[in-house]
């Protein structure tokens, strides 16, 4: 499985800027740095354990593909990637900084992601208890038929 190690060509995207964000800036597969990874998740409120720098850098070097937003160098929302673009595309991160959300980022970075990815695989995520009416809103079918093992964080695994 390639990763973003294996990425050659960070290309920023077309995507037509907001009127009221005019200066964001969609961009995939563009170089995230452990210290703008915690910022911005901390800053967006994520619920998840951040400060362990080694596994923030695995979970960057890890991912199949980075959607990232950006105004002006300040990197304001993610989302994170992890497929083999046949069978299941895993969306395993999304996150929009506090002042930016409630516009629109979110749907937007997801439905870039699952375009990118294209239409072949299933496109699924773990939600937490607190987003399921966000994903319900934006289109996202509830499934019922999934299992899962929790890893070492299992306060922040489904349906906590």
């Amino acid at each position: 499985m390639s990763s973003l190690k294996d990425t050659i060509n960070p290309e920023v995207l077309s995507v037509p800027a907001s009127s009221l964000q005019p200066t964001l800036e969609f961009r995939k597969n563009y170089p995230v740095t452990v210290d703008q990874f915690v910022e911005m998740y901390d800053s967006a409120g994520w619920p998840r354990p951040i400060t362990d720098r080694s596994r923030i850098q695995a979970i960057l070097d890890s991912s199949t593909m980075l959607i990232s937003v950006w105004d002006q160098e300040r990197l304001v929302g993610l989302a994170r990637v992890v497929t083999d673009w046949v069978f299941i595309c895993y969306l395993s991160h999304v996150a929009v900084r506090k002042e930016y959300q409630k516009g629109g980022l979110g749907k937007q970075l997801i439905m870039l992601a699952k375009d990118l990815v294209g239409p072949q695989p299933d496109f699924v995520l773990k939600s937490s208890p607190a987003s399921m009416g966000f994903y319900t809103n934006i289109g996202m079918r509830k499934i019922e038929n999934g299992f899962m093992f929790d890893g070492q964080f299992p306060q922040y695994g489904a349906g906590r």
